[in-house]
């Protein structure tokens, strides 16, 4: 099976090196601090996970092996794996710019930023779960281990941007619906029309360690054009005549900084990691240097 090229061979053997870590302990997600990738040897069994490549043949419980003709691997009460929850937006406004530079496409950006999220996840035996939030919604997982990897890339690969996405009712749902709590990284342009807050609040309710990465194109914070347009939104059709001078770009780019500096600071009242993607930079940086400063990622 072929690996669909959303990153290189070099970066991934990157990610694969990194660890996420939750910051805030929760209940029911794990019994303590993530130390580092190599589990605890507490002595109390907690459950079983499958067995994936590279694993100790020592913690392979043989007599389940001989019920169930498959590999499990005992898990104990100190090394309860992490729960680590992606939530792509997949709205009609995340297929910007549709023209210009392919490479500052902000679902291209977020579906990379997902797929290198689940690696670093899948390498460390997190419970993966990957949701794609949109007119339909779809899941990936939950999974463990690397041998999900091409799965979960096939997966990403596979979607598409289009529609209406509410993120105070699908948040609020996950919320409900999402399983275990743990770390929940929701990415996205927040470009919803019914407001975001509820959504957040239900996850934070429920124990959810949230963090926003918010993914713009260069061209939403200073755009470009000028003169006599028709502006289309993409996700409901509604046009609009405008004329744009330098008075009215400038107006724009004060209500885009105040909008972006308006969820940073909501995100922060509510104890939510917020992480600012602007797609001209490099996608695995937000990985590598940004959540990293944030102690999500070691």
């Amino acid at each position: 099976m072929t690996t669909p090229p959303l990153f290189d061979d070099k970066t991934r053997r990157k990610l694969e090196q990194l660890i996420l870590h939750a910051s805030r302990v929760r209940a029911g997600a794990i019994k303590g601090d993530r130390r580092s990738i190599k589990r605890g040897t507490s002595v109390e069994f907690a459950d079983y996970r499958n067995y994936s490549p590279g694993d100790d043949l020592r913690r392979v419980d043989w007599n389940l092996y001989g019920r169930l003709d498959r590999p499990m691997i005992k898990l104990y009460e100190d090394e309860e794996d992490l729960a680590v929850h992606l939530i792509l937006d997949t709205s009609a406004s995340m297929d910007f710019p549709r023209d210009g530079q392919p490479e500052q496409h902000k679902f291209d950006y977020a579906r990379r930023l997902m797929t290198g999220l689940g690696i670093v996840s899948l390498m460390t035996n997190d419970r993966l779960s990957a949701t794609a939030l949109g007119t339909a919604t779809t899941r990936f997982g939950p999974a463990r281990g690397r041998g999900y990897n091409v799965r979960l890339l096939n997966f990403a690969v596979d979607l598409k941007a289009g529609g209406v996405t509410d993120l105070n009712v699908a948040l609020k749902d996950y919320a409900l619906r999402g399983g275990r709590n743990g770390l929940c990284f929701i990415i996205s342009d927040m470009m919803t029309p019914n407001g975001y807050a509820d959504g957040f609040n239900a996850l934070v309710g429920k124990g959810y360690e949230v963090v926003l990465i918010h993914v713009l194109a260069p061209e939403e914070i200073e755009p470009i054009i000028g003169g006599d347009v028709r502006l289309i939104d993409s996700e409901t059709g509604a046009a609009q005549e405008v004329s744009i001078d330098g008075g009215l770009r400038d107006l724009y780019i004060r209500r885009v900084k105040a909008w972006r500096d308006d969820i940073r600071a909501e995100c922060a009242r509510r104890g939510v990691h917020y992480v600012s993607a602007i797609t001209d930079g490099a996608w695995e940086k937000i990985i590598l240097n940004d959540l990293r400063k944030l102690g999500l990622v070691r």
